[in-house]
């Protein structure tokens, strides 16, 4: 009994290992990439060819097809992503998938030592971030070879036991068993990296055929589809329709396969290699051929996921950028939070233009529409915030960690700008109800501060949108120049009122709106001089 539990722990601290090596290796790549990631993505939405093209790319880096696949349904349900174009995605992550395998069939055993001494000396001695994540790479691969050399360590005493070449011999005589015994045990570990390494740790030891293992793979893609299936649970139907394309992607492409098991054996048996390695080729073939078939008919994948996921009359999919989703890669949910804020950027602009407009048009409007944005930026610098926050309790460079904590005070000021712009409202509603009035000479300098102001931010914008120094530096500008206006309008309008050219109530109500123009100034500045202070001189 001792040896059985002896066998099995050997059997799950290897997977152990591999699994952490793998994450540990994927953190590495991801965090090299950076916001890269995110420009890979882009380039997907253009055709589904890329798309597959991205979605392999991706999935080497992150090493994981689920990560990314999951990714692709925060995408979807962020609006970011169509389902057609989220098809090319799906196709090339189940390829991407396939490098790992290909990977852990080199025979480096002897030097596990050497890359995990060697990832270990660079993440620990280095100072440079990239250093650091360079050694994570480095000593991840090697702890995903330890683990690996760990489970067929352990495979060989399982393969002798009678229950074991029980299950063989009834694998070798019905293949679907195959697919479900492969399918089971990827959702399971929700890897299939690691249950193909488990089938080509068992193919190591000889205790299975290609014939046997090439189901179990078939079985593996299709096991791989629960992470996604469960990750759009709680997303929107576009996103639980992204998943279903996942599924019927992979079921489809084994049911091409199944009659084709002979041909396949034949070519990866003709291209030489141990056992594991055809295996390892067979995962490769078997995927970029589904691709090569199926990425034609993606809009025929589109179609069919609408058929049976169908929408409801009047439905309307609920868009969620800020999509817990992608916390599990920093570099997107950052970009994503990004473009967040630059939506309740223009809202903070739009609340600005709105409430000027009413204040100098002096006539009772409809303020709804302030007072839902206003209400919109306050839920939204909320949500940022807490996001922000959640993306720094991850594995993340000290760059990241300084951009993070610059986009969560820019926030703040995003919406402090709006907390002014809805006070200019609430003073042209003063204004109306009042029925007050201003000297034409007031008008045309509210229009003047407005103006200087309205450059300020768009100014601050531009720079923070873009990255741009210069207009950082223009803010900057503007900010002296609406600080020097807001005084001398100052002076101007108390020397009205001692001529009695206007009423204290309204001349009390043109000092607070110059006062709140001048305070939007503040903060537009205070956004412009975090893009400056920023040590790597990036904010996205």
């Amino acid at each position: 009994m001792s040896d059985y539990i002896n066998i099995f722990l050997g059997l799950f601290s290897g997977l152990a290992l591999f699994l952490f090596g793998m994450e540990f290796m994927g953190d590495g790549l991801e965090n090299a990439a950076g916001s890269k990631l995110k420009s890979f993505f882009d380039k997907a939405i253009t055709n589904p060819l890329k798309g597959a093209l991205v979605g392999t790319i991706v999935t080497a880096i992150i090493q994981s097809s689920s990560a990314t696949t999951v990714m692709v349904v925060g995408f979807v349900n962020a609006g970011l992503m169509s389902l057609y174009q989220a098809v090319g995605v799906i196709m090339g992550a189940n390829i991407g998938t396939t490098i790992t395998g290909q990977l852990i069939t080199f025979k480096i055993d002897d030097y596990i030592p050497l890359f995990i001494i060697i990832g270990a000396a660079l993440i620990l001695f280095m100072k440079q971030q990239n250093r650091k994540e360079i050694g994570k790479i480095i000593f991840g691969f090697g702890l995903l070879f330890m683990g690996l050399t760990a489970m067929k360590d352990a495979m060989s005493p399982i393969a002798q036991t009678t229950f074991f070449q029980d299950l063989i011999i009834a694998l070798e005589g019905n293949m679907f068993l195959g697919i479900l015994v492969g399918a089971v045990m990827t959702a399971v570990v929700q890897s299939s990296s690691a249950s193909t390494a488990i089938l080509l740790s068992l193919a190591a030891t000889g205790a299975i055929s290609l014939q046997v293992a090439i189901p179990i793979l078939f079985g593996n893609n299709i096991g791989t589809c629960v992470t996604a299936l469960l990750s759009s649970l709680n997303a929107n139907k576009v996103a639980k329709k992204a998943a279903f394309i996942h599924l019927s992607f992979n079921l489809i492409g084994t049911l091409i396969f199944l009659p084709l098991i002979g041909i396949l054996s034949n070519i990866v048996t003709h291209m030489g290699g141990d056992i594991d390695k055809q295996i390892a080729n067979a995962h490769t073939i078997f995927n970029v051929v589904n691709a090569i078939i199926l990425l034609p008919f993606a809009g025929v994948f589109v179609k069919l996921a609408n058929l049976a996921l169908k929408d409801k009359e009047g439905e309307q999919a609920s868009i969620n950028r800020l999509d817990r989703r992608f916390l599990e890669t920093p570099a997107i949910a950052f970009e994503q939070a990004f473009q967040e804020s630059l939506t309740m950027y223009d809202l903070a602009k739009e609340n600005l233009t709105l409430a000027t407009n009413a204040l100098m048009d002096g006539k009772t409007t409809d303020y709804r529409k302030i007072y839902e944005n206003e209400s919109e930026i306050n839920r939204m610098e909320r949500d940022l915030s807490s996001f922000l926050v959640s993306i720094s309790s991850h594995d993340i460079t000290e760059v990241d960690t300084n951009r993070i904590a610059s986009m969560i005070k820019i926030v703040s000021d995003i919406e402090r700008i709006g907390d002014h712009s809805k006070n200019i409202a609430e003073l042209a509603e003063e204004v109306a109800t009042s029925k007050l009035s201003f000297t034409s000479d007031a008008i045309e300098e509210l229009k003047l501060m407005y103006n200087y102001t309205l450059e300020s931010i768009n100014s601050s914008y531009a720079s923070y949108k873009n990255n741009n120094r210069q207009k950082a530096n223009d803010t900057v500008i503007f900010e002296e120049n609406i600080d020097r206006l807001e005084e001398l309008l100052r002076d101007k309008h108390i020397k009205r009122l001692s001529e009695n050219k206007c009423n204290a109530h309204s001349g009390a109500v043109f000092l607070d709106a110059i006062s709140n123009f001048e305070r939007i100034g503040d903060h537009s500045i205070n956004i412009a001089e975090y893009i400056l202070n920023l040590s790597d001189n990036s904010i996205k």
